[in-house]
């Protein structure tokens, strides 16, 4: 309890025994210490995970989000702790809404984010509906990123450990699912630190290795997957430069990636080559200098605005974006050209930008999150 506010740790006026909280609890550690710490504070915890996708199949690989083992272990650390676990199918809804969309977006050239897809049009939507259904005050998460309360609401922050940031990843987050959901990690200075609190807690978990992979993405081999759901995906065609001279042959767009130097097999030009775009209709890797990969002005759609003012209240937003989720936020003016569009112009040329990635805007000196929005075409 915070002695001075009268509020407790969650945010609410009344005893924690008298607040409900649902924890998405995906299996690993950082949610199941999530729901091992709230249970201890003695808030009226539920646990659920989803089931996203054939999960039989998904036993023998490790180091999957969502895979069978995931669920055991998440059940296992609801029965240790004494709180109701509930598994809900949503095969059907994640294969509509992100691995359909991964499978499209890579046959268009594109470069898809479904982590992003799948917090925005799942976790955050369907299960958050669900925890409504459920009358809990809140829901939380493992996420690391940080909810602070601003003179206008709820704000979102990036975590305090800036190589465990996931800000990027949640950018969709809209006002009213900020105001409903809580990250009791997102303030914690290290995972040393989520460990840590996950031992305290007796949980078998705490030493289980974080997972590398898109869940249904096994050792990140994009182009099977693909071909697994978009059959003939793979159709051979040419390598072109910039001017349209066939230099060569691949074995299928879905191969490659913007900023691509090794694996073109066209050796022995002078200079480097880059795939700098492809083009799915005509079957043409393009490939270039490098200095023909940097980008300066970026089209940028479906934005979710986090700011306190209107998105269009002013012509230009002067803020730090962050295009890829490894790379730091750097410096951009954002001007809208619509109530959810909008160039942004970075003041440093970036290099590989591509369309279907994400694009997320942060204040300009400070770690607040102000949205973002999906890049849908290259300059």
């Amino acid at each position: 309890m915070t002695r001075d506010t009268g509020l407790n740790s969650l945010g609410f006026a009344k005893p924690p025994s008298q607040t409900r909280v649902v924890v998405a609890m995906s299996g690993g550690v950082d949610s199941s210490a999530v729901a091992a710490e709230l249970k201890a504070q003695g808030y009226d915890v539920i646990g659920v995970t989803l089931q996203l996708y054939d999960h039989g199949a998904a036993l023998a690989k490790a180091g999957a989000c969502c895979a069978g083992r995931d669920i055991h272990d998440a059940r296992r650390v609801a029965e240790t702790l004494g709180f109701p676990h509930y598994v809900l199918d949503y095969e059907n809804t994640f294969k509509e809404a992100v691995i359909d969309e991964f499978a499209d977006a890579y046959l268009a050239g594109a470069t898809p984010v479904p982590c992003i897809r799948c917090n925005e049009r799942v976790k955050f939507k369907d299960l958050l509906e669900t925890a409504r259904d459920l009358d809990a005050d809140c829901m939380a998460t493992g996420h690391y990123i940080q909810r602070k309360d601003g003179p206008a609401g709820a704000e979102l922050h990036m975590a305090a450990d800036p190589a465990r940031d996931q800000s990027y990843f949640l950018f969709t987050t809209t006002q009213d699912q900020l105001d409903y959901l809580r990250f009791p990690l997102g303030h914690l200075p290290s995972k040393a630190e989520t460990r840590a609190l996950a031992a305290r807690h007796g949980l078998a978990v705490a030493d289980k290795p974080d997972s590398q992979d898109i869940c249904f993405v096994p050792n990140g081999n994009y182009a099977a997957v693909i071909e697994k759901l978009r059959p003939g995906a793979a159709d051979p065609g040419d390598i072109v430069d910039t001017e349209g001279r066939v230099l060569g042959q691949h074995r299928g767009v879905i191969h490659y990636t913007i900023g691509q130097r090794r694996g073109l097999g066209i050796g022995g030009l002078a200079d480097p080559l880059y795939v700098v775009r492809l083009d799915p209709e005509k079957r043409h890797v393009v490939v270039g200098p490098k200095e023909a990969l940097a980008t300066r002005i970026v089209p940028v759609r479906e934005i979710n605005w986090l700011g306190d003012a209107p998105f269009r209240s002013q012509a230009e937003w002067p803020l730090r974006v962050r295009i890829r989720s490894t790379k730091p936020p750097v410096e951009a003016i954002i001007r809208p050209t619509g109530p959810d569009t909008a160039d942004v112009e970075l003041l440093t040329a970036e290099e590989g930008v591509s369309p279907g990635q994400a694009c997320v805007f942060y204040a300009p000196d400070g770690s607040r999150v102000f949205g973002g929005g999906w890049i849908w075409r290259g300059y």
